[in-house]
């Protein structure tokens, strides 16, 4: 039992299985002290994944507040037809 806990990198070492850990980066619209605008299309194509999905708060590097109000934004872009629901395939 303890053999195979140690080919699975254990977890009782501490070292997480050989994954690294990548520093989290700040958000940037607290550095900018930018607003986030539902008309501003460019902006928030940046946070959009090729298939017109919303990119999540971990891999954009957003803070909980600026990335709900990114997704409101999306939303409400979307709403009104200045960003496509979904790509085409």
């Amino acid at each position: 039992m303890d053999m195979e806990r140690e080919q699975q990198g254990g977890d009782r070492d501490g070292g997480g299985g050989g994954r690294f850990f990548q520093r989290r980066r700040p958000c940037r619209f607290c550095i900018d002290k930018g607003s986030i605008d539902f008309k501003d299309v460019g902006l928030l194509r940046n946070f959009l994944t090729e298939r017109g999905r919303i990119v999540p708060r971990r891999i954009s590097g957003n803070c909980m507040r600026h990335q709900r109000e990114l997704t409101a934004a999306v939303k409400r872009a979307r709403h009104i037809a200045l960003i496509s629901f979904a790509e085409e395939r």
